[in-house]
């Protein structure tokens, strides 16, 4: 068996990320084995589609929880 050992020194000044959706890995630097691994639930037992979504006129707009801050172009 061959060992090997990553010594690292990463520096990240900007990064952007598109999108990301399930069973998406962002990796930075080594680390060994990713084993993919998707796993999907029907804990409410749903038998069929749910509705298109539409306008929910008394919803209240979601408050994040990290203050954001308008993009730069």
């Amino acid at each position: 068996m061959i060992n090997f050992y990553v010594h690292q020194n990463i520096d990240i000044h900007t990064i952007k990320i598109e999108g990301i959706s399930n069973s998406s890995v962002f990796q930075i630097g080594s680390a060994g084995i990713i084993k993919p691994l998707s796993q999907l639930f029907n804990t409410g037992g749903f038998a069929q589609p749910a509705p298109p979504a539409g306008p929910q006129p008394f919803a209240p707009a979601p408050i994040p929880l990290i203050p954001l801050t308008e993009p730069t172009t």
